[in-house]
């Protein structure tokens, strides 16, 4: 069973502007300074998916964490991005490393997947911009097998925005690069959620609990597949 996006053309996959043409690849070149977090990222599902899993990432944009995943392993790595142009500009980057991954377009909140698909599912810094949360997570839930985990790694809208600048800092960019990216963060930042609102975002979907981590910036927010009914997590890590 797949769930198929609706047939209106008035429905928005995504808030704010596309990222497509001119600005997907004006943010790919901008993300090519944060290689060392994407790799660390890699490194985590790495540590958590056993060899030969199915791994599915949400929104990877140019691709750069999917591609240092499938490095690492022997994966079967899906990306799922609503950006034609991201598509295009990961899977050339995946073609250029060496590397096998699928990169497709479509709706996170109706994933061209069947259900109980894969071991372990990602996204990173996207899951603000979805205008329907609860269908995303429902989603997750659905293609993701019993006993297997998701994680969601986005912005807290509690951090102070000095806390965003100084992260933007340490990135070492040009004049140019260094404003635009702090321009982003700053309007990204109204889309984010509070840890209060994605509790409450996870409750209404058919995960009902999960766990958040504080990070640097932002939180992890882990989620597992218990099956029904839902069981505490109380061991989710």
């Amino acid at each position: 069973m797949t769930t198929n996006s609706p047939s209106s053309n008035k429905r928005k996959a995504y808030k704010g502007i596309a990222m497509e043409g001119i600005i997907a690849r004006q943010y790919n070149r901008i993300q090519k300074n944060s290689i060392a977090q994407y790799k660390s990222w890699a490194k985590l599902v790495n540590d958590n998916t056993a060899p030969g899993s199915n791994v599915l990432e949400i929104a990877p944009g140019p691709g750069y964490l999917s591609v240092e995943l499938a490095k690492l392993g022997n994966y079967n790595i899906t990306g799922l991005d609503i950006s034609k142009t991201f598509v295009k500009i990961a899977q050339n980057k995946a073609k250029e490393a060496g590397v096998q991954v699928e990169f497709r377009q479509g709706d996170a909140a109706y994933m061209p997947f069947p259900n109980d698909n894969f071991n372990f599912i990602i996204c990173t810094s996207a899951f603000k911009n979805f205008p329907e949360p609860v269908k995303v997570i429902d989603e997750i839930f659905r293609v993701l097998k019993t006993k297997a985990k998701a994680l969601i790694i986005d912005l807290n809208k509690d951090d102070p925005k000095a806390k965003l600048d100084e992260y933007v800092d340490r990135m070492n960019l040009n004049m140019f690069d260094s404003y635009f990216t702090k321009l982003t963060f700053k309007s990204l930042a109204k889309s984010a959620y509070t840890k209060s609102e994605i509790q409450d975002i996870v409750k209404k979907s058919k995960f009902k609990q999960c766990k958040i981590i504080d990070e640097e910036v932002g939180f992890e927010i882990w989620l597992e597949k218990l099956g029904t009914p839902i069981s505490p997590l109380n061991n989710l890590l």
